[in-house]
């Protein structure tokens, strides 16, 4: 299997061998259930998909309830498939973290940033603002300043970094190491820090 479905438990620290201090996020990992197999017969294709965290019968729609209960499972949050593996899966099979992930490995992880609303350019891009507060500066501190040119082009080219929403996008870190698997307690402990608020749903890949 590719990868999983987890959870961000939040981070933490760590002393490594050396005695450094390593900072590190928990990500309950699984167990994950196959609530389906796809076949390049019937579906044109081959995935497996898999179904993490439990969510209420009430709060599950018609068609979703005869889903889970054709692969015999109870009603999931998250369904995810995952395509190039090398094992023969089966509704209802339960795929744990220690299964697929290794210590010492790099994965990456897929997840939605933090929404941070409407913000200016100083705190979406990093504008340093104007340095001096004195001659009659007024209130231009944190403004963008100049966005265009005059009557040619006479118009603001495409990409030009001004306010807007930030955060609250699909995100993904590469290259982070498992520092630990505790299959026990199905818990991934990753090297540095991942996209999303606590409780957030994310995807880790090989």
């Amino acid at each position: 299997m590719p990868g999983l479905i987890g959870k961000k438990i939040g981070m933490t620290s760590i002393y490594s061998a050396a005695g450094k201090n390593i900072p590190c996020t928990i990500v309950e990992t699984g167990p994950c259930v196959v609530t389906q197999v796809k076949t390049l017969e019937k579906d044109g294709y081959k995935a497996v998909q898999l179904g993490f965290g439990d969510r209420k019968e009430k709060r599950t729609s018609q068609p979703m309830k005869g889903h889970f209960k054709k692969a015999g499972v109870a009603p999931k949050r998250k369904l995810v498939e995952f395509k190039n593996f090398d094992k023969e899966f089966n509704a209802g099979d339960e795929v744990k973290v220690d299964d697929v992930f290794n210590e010492g490995e790099y994965v990456s992880v897929i997840g939605t940033s933090k929404g941070k609303g409407f913000q200016g350019v100083v705190k979406r891009h990093g504008f340093a603002g104007v340095g001096q507060a004195t001659h009659g500066q007024h209130n231009r501190g944190r403004a963008p300043g100049s966005i265009g040119a005059a009557s040619y082009p006479a118009r603001v080219f495409k990409g030009m970094r001004m306010a807007g929403q930030m955060g609250n996008k699909r995100v993904t870190i590469e290259n982070l190491e498992i520092i630990k698997v505790m299959p026990e307690e199905g818990l991934l402990v990753l090297k540095g820090a991942i996209p999303g608020h606590k409780g957030a749903i994310v995807l880790i890949r090989k």
